[in-house]
């Protein structure tokens, strides 16, 4: 019973904090220069300063076009509306922005821009989040093991590699030394994108076998930005498990090391590694503006940053809403996991 009551507290929290969230993001946009308004307000006088005038009336067209046009451009982003009920029409009228259309494509709603690139940051976000964990978990239990071993010594050199390497320069030397750019190299992987243009219908498995390829470099490069904390996070773990009093009195007992590290160590130590499995399921829609952008895939992370840069704050907040949703949801899965993996947990109030 505490613990349903822990979760639905937890989950009655999800509400003030998701509203927090979006106030504080959509005030900023609402107050912070440089926005649509302007941005369209520029390109109006850049179109009036070239429309042929001399340049005593070149610069009296700007300013005319800019005080007859800028009420109108605030009614039609809905700015000239007090900004507390701006933040209702957008929360409950338009869904959390969804509804609005685009500032930069007025043909189409955010919802369909979007979810447009919802698939590939799935297939692209999945697939890295399954082989971090596959890879880091096991690997986290083998150093653990045979610490202070050969096995470990080696394999942390490549884990602090792994890990200094920044994203974009591990990106862009795979690019260099398998994708064929430079002469005398290696041309094995495509340069970027999620898959080739087929001239004909192909079957699903040329299909997803073409998918996979143009994944694998992407993919690696996910996976290496996790891929040091996570392996060390598990060992380091284990460790403490290893070496805890009860481990002790298991073998003390007659039990088997090996009994005692798999049926005991072994679940306590997989208690920091779940705690942050669902805070990463955000990342899966999140996306990576970086990589996006070395590999030219069109995800989430390249769709929020082109949003952000064209001042097109429509599908911006509407992906800020849809990413804390799925952020606040991990969390919540979170401390399920917590509690199914260590269930001496006292949730009751003090």
């Amino acid at each position: 019973m505490d613990r349903l009551a822990y979760l639905v507290r937890r989950l009655l929290l999800v509400i003030p904090t998701f509203i927090g969230i979006t106030v504080v993001c959509f005030m900023l946009t609402r107050f912070l220069p440089g926005g649509p308004v302007e941005m369209r307000m520029m390109r109006m006088r850049g179109m009036a300063a070239q429309g042929g005038a001399g340049e005593a009336s070149g610069g009296a067209g700007a300013s005319y076009i800019s005080e007859t046009y800028k009420k109108e451009l605030e009614k039609q982003f809905g700015f000239d509306k007090p900004v507390l009920r701006q933040y209702y029409d957008w929360l409950v009228v338009n869904r959390m922005g969804m509804k609005l259309p685009s500032y930069d494509y007025p043909n189409k709603t955010a919802w369909q821009l979007i979810s447009s690139r919802i698939p590939i940051s799935i297939w692209f976000g999945l697939a890295s989040f399954l082989l971090t964990y596959l890879i880091c978990v096991p690997l986290g239990i083998a150093k653990a093991l045979k610490h202070r071993q050969p096995f470990d010594a080696a394999s942390s050199v490549v884990v602090f590699v792994a890990y200094a390497i920044p994203s974009f320069a591990f990106a862009m030397m795979l690019k260099m030394f398998l994708c064929g750019t430079v002469d005398g190299l290696w041309d094995v992987f495509p340069l970027g994108g999620v898959s080739s243009d087929f001239d004909t219908d192909v079957s699903f498995w040329t299909w997803f076998r073409d998918r996979a390829w143009h994944m694998v470099l992407p993919i690696c490069c996910y996976v290496a930005g996790g891929f040091a904390m996570l392996t060390l996070l598990m060992k380091n773990s284990l460790l403490d498990q290893i070496s805890a009093d009860y481990v002790r009195t298991v073998i003390a007992k007659g039990g088997t090391r090996k009994r005692a590290i798999w049926l005991h160590a072994f679940r306590n130590a997989l208690i920091p590694v779940a705690t942050g499995l669902g805070s990463m399921i955000g990342l899966l829609f999140a996306g990576s503006i970086i990589i996006e952008t070395i590999f030219e895939i069109p995800g989430m992370g390249r769709l929020s940053w082109d949003a952000l840069i064209g001042r097109d704050y429509a599908v911006f907040l509407a992906l800020l809403a849809l990413t804390a949703s799925f952020q606040l949801v991990g969390n919540l899965i979170s401390d399920v996991l917590y509690m199914v993996i260590d269930p001496r947990i006292d949730f009751s109030k003090k």
